[in-house]
């Protein structure tokens, strides 16, 4: 006869911890890129995002569509910010021009 543990155990496939992290870390980068400026968390967000799916792969378990949520809004706020610095270039540039 089964524990109690082994049948908890046997019937659901765990949530990966991982996705949630870096779904946590995209969302915090894009509250904090939109109220402080600051979008450094987005690179912990896309790493987590990237061995979450790839543990996903191994051992199985949920959370696939979390990571890839999250590697969407890391992604994006690196294009962002990417973006960002390129149209400011000009600007900074004909400052110390005139």
């Amino acid at each position: 006869m089964p524990t109690h543990e082994e049948a908890i155990h046997t019937d659901v496939e765990s949530l990966n911890k991982l996705s949630v992290a870096s779904l946590m870390l995209s969302v915090v980068a894009l509250v904090g890129l939109w109220f402080l400026g600051l979008s450094g968390l987005a690179i912990f967000a896309v790493g987590a995002g990237h061995v979450a799916l790839n543990q996903i792969a191994h051992s199985g378990g949920k959370g696939r569509w979390l990571a890839i949520f999250a590697l969407v809004i890391g992604y994006g706020i690196g294009v962002l910010a990417l973006v960002s610095v390129a149209t400011a270039i000009p600007t900074i540039i004909q400052s110390y021009v005139v």
